[in-house]
């Protein structure tokens, strides 16, 4: 066998992504995927985009470009920073990664050596958490109420940690929001012990019912870090992301995307600006908006229909995802199994915590079905889980 890295020696694949091959048979409703819906996609606005840069920009946008990305490009990140949330960024202070899991590789890079303690939410991105396992951290994590994580526990979580990571706004995998209060308590506390934050906020406009909030970012400049994409409100298949850091930070993060991959792709840079900037992007967005707003309203309806009274449901403002909680016994694994029978998937959260626990609780995404489609699996999925706590056998659909 060959002598691989320690680092690499026992990471695992993508639970996610293997699920993903799993369900992918037409056949199978599937919750499982962290899908945007693809009617949401621009395609003849993209297609037009895409003309206009070959036939007017040519050969530089198929040349090699500079390491911090296309300059009109976060040059509109900054502007629409500025618009949407009154924060001032600078687009020098703006990196263009190949998606936000190549903004959580570079700061895995530049920030955490094996050993080193990292904070995470409880459960916890599983596309951050597999990032950051590469680099050997010793964990700890931060139960979270409907409102944000508990201030007591994080408290303590921060003492002495190098790095606390966090979606603070509709939560990937529990739908979960900080509230106004709880970014100012986590923006205090982060003051107060020195730690380094990484703030994901990949459906920060995705918000379809609820009061905007600014990320903690705002509130918390010195020793943060602020990560966004485009694949949620454009198109995913760009891999276009990006960090938003103080130059301190920003300098090591360039010298390590330059041994990573020199840039990301000029090509789809130059066309999703040329999009932007030709189309009404807040038009665009509130489609999405109405659209994912009305599917999960359609899940938790048929939730409320066909699951028991005892299973724990969160109620996101937004985004694409909401968390359930089984009764203590049910594996949601096991589950699983009798589910992808029944013709229905989801993602079990075990994988979603650092700690091993969280058998008993699951993922729905809502943003890739439409809501008869939903309906239906939800209806499905409540008869497995009734079935399970039954002790009734797998249906063979």
């Amino acid at each position: 066998m060959p002598q691989f890295a320690d680092r690499v020696a026992k990471a695992q694949r993508s639970f996610i992504r293997e699920i993903l091959k799993v369900t992918a048979q037409p056949s199978i409703i599937s919750f499982a995927g962290g899908l945007p819906n693809p009617a949401a996609f621009p395609i003849p606005e993209i297609a037009a985009a895409a003309s206009k840069v070959i036939c007017e920009a040519g050969p530089s946008a198929l040349q090699y470009s500079t390491t911090e990305g296309y300059l009109p490009l976060r040059e509109w990140i900054a502007a629409r920073y500025k618009k949407r949330m009154d924060m001032d960024v600078d687009p020098a202070d703006i990196l263009i990664t190949t998606g936000s899991q190549q903004a959580l590789d570079l700061v895995a890079k530049v920030m955490v050596n094996a050993g080193d303690t990292v904070v995470m939410e409880r459960p916890g991105y599983l596309g951050a958490i597999q990032a950051l396992s590469i680099f050997r951290p010793a964990w700890r994590s931060v139960s979270l109420d409907p409102d944000g994580p508990k201030l007591d526990e994080l408290d303590r979580a921060l003492d002495g940690a190098k790095l606390f990571y966090a979606v603070t706004s509709f939560q990937n995998p529990s739908g979960l929001s900080y509230s106004e209060e709880k970014r100012a308590a986590v923006a205090d506390l982060l003051r107060k012990h020195g730690t380094f934050f990484l703030e994901d906020d990949p459906y920060g406009e995705l918000r379809f019912t609820g009061q905007a909030l600014p990320p903690v970012f705002k509130q918390r400049r010195e020793n943060s870090m602020l990560l966004g994409t485009f694949s949620k409100v454009a198109a995913p298949g760009f891999r276009l992301g990006w960090i938003v850091a103080p130059h301190e930070i920003m300098e090591r993060l360039v010298i390590a995307k330059q041994a990573a991959d020199l840039h990301t792709s000029s090509i789809d840079q130059m066309i999703v600006h040329r999009f932007l900037a030709d189309n009404d992007f807040d038009a665009h967005v509130a489609e999405i908006r109405a659209m994912y707003g009305k599917h999960c309203q359609a899940m938790q309806e048929a939730i409320a229909k066909h699951f028991l009274k005892n299973v724990a449901v969160t109620h996101p403002e937004g985004g694409m995802f909401l968390w359930v909680t089984l009764p203590e016994g049910i594996s949601a694994s096991e589950l699983l199994k009798r589910a992808v029978d029944c013709k229905v998937a989801f993602v079990p959260g075990e994988a979603f915590y650092v700690d091993g626990t969280g058998k008993n609780t699951l993922r729905l995404n809502f943003s890739n079905a439409n809501p008869e489609t939903i309906a239906e699996g939800i209806k499905r999925l409540g008869e497995c889980i009734t079935d399970s706590l039954n002790g009734k056998a797998a249906c063979k659909a």
